[in-house]
């Protein structure tokens, strides 16, 4: 039973502390996450509770943060080390889809490594072109990587969980602007496994599909309302995961509605809402009433002015102008 509502960061913390006591192999390490006690302020109070073994400052190297959490993994700890933004996971991406998401491949699952990455991901904020991406289908693009990407407290709190006890490497993003939006918890003492893999329908029509994950789910709820007041109503399928992906969940809404717009936060160009667009051209194509839509971000470097940066992003008007097309 879901209790009192709870931003999506204490989710996140909560989750990661729970896991630490039911475990003392996972530890956390990052820039700063002891001391200072997290950028985001996720892991506050952990130094206190856990002490220096388990909550592990790092040097300024994302490559070394990204390369030791492997080594700690493949010797049978469960290290979840934070990339203060998901620009700097940049720099350890050798060590993310070259290694993480190879060992078990390459030792023919001899070794395995169980890791989570966090990241805080995501645009805006006038953060400028260098610290706004939302680059996770990128990394969704490596064999042997799951990547997860929450889009409220709820799901954050039990896709973690999952993730840290899961035998192999996770991408885990949150994005940003989610972060201090609150959202239902279970109560204390109740415990939330969400599979890995499995989306979720956030809101249920049955005149179009709008598949988003993240913030994007925010801006795909928010036309939802919108549309319904026009008598349109769209099914929110929240995708969760983008790897392992649930197609099946994205299949099944098609099948009903017929149509299809895509949010995503990240670019155009290569992006998610490509592939999904393929896979339902694809294997849906017998269902299919009008053109797959799309809406992401425009295809630019973020500019730092307030008003050309929100120009850029995705919204929810925009959202309503793609259905409305296909309609």
């Amino acid at each position: 039973m879901a209790a009192r509502n709870v931003a999506m960061r204490e989710a996140i913390r909560r989750a990661l502390r729970e896991e630490m006591h039911r475990d003392e192999n996972v530890f956390v390490m990052g820039e700063e996450v002891a001391y200072w006690q997290g950028t985001h302020r996720v892991t506050r109070g952990f130094l206190e509770e856990f002490g220096e073994r388990r909550v592990r400052d790092t040097p300024i190297s994302e490559m070394a943060i990204g390369g030791v959490a492997v080594g700690a993994a493949m010797a049978g700890l469960r290290p979840v080390a934070e990339f203060m933004t998901i620009n700097f996971a940049f720099l350890a991406l050798d060590a993310i889809a070259n290694h993480a998401g190879k060992v078990r491949y390459f030792f023919d699952g001899m070794f395995k490594a169980p890791l989570v990455y966090r990241a805080a991901s995501g645009w805006g904020n006038q953060a400028t072109a260098s610290h706004s991406h939302a680059p996770e289908p990128i990394f969704a693009h490596f064999p042997g990587l799951y990547v997860g990407c929450p889009s409220n407290s709820m799901d954050a709190y039990g896709m973690l969980k999952t993730a840290i006890r899961d035998d192999n490497p996770v991408l885990f993003t949150e994005s940003i602007a989610l972060y201090p939006k609150p959202g239902p918890m279970p109560d204390e003492g109740e415990e939330l496994l969400i599979p890995i893999g499995k989306g979720d329908i956030k809101r249920e029509g049955d005149h179009v599909t709008l598949v988003a994950y993240a913030r994007g789910v925010d801006w795909a709820l928010q036309a939802a309302r919108q549309l319904s007041k026009d008598g349109i109503e769209a099914e929110v399928v929240d995708l969760r995961w983008l790897r392992p992906l649930d197609m099946q969940l994205v299949y099944a809404s098609f099948k009903k509605t017929n149509r299809c717009v895509i949010v995503e936060e990240s670019l155009p160009m290569y992006s998610f809402g490509s592939e999904i667009a393929a896979l339902l051209q694809e294997n849906m194509f017998d269902y299919m009433d009008a053109p797959i839509k799309r809406v992401a971000a425009e295809d630019v470097p973020l500019p730092y002015s307030k008003t050309i940066e929100l120009l850029a992003l995705p919204n929810a008007q925009k959202v309503v102008d793609a259905v409305k097309e296909i309609l």
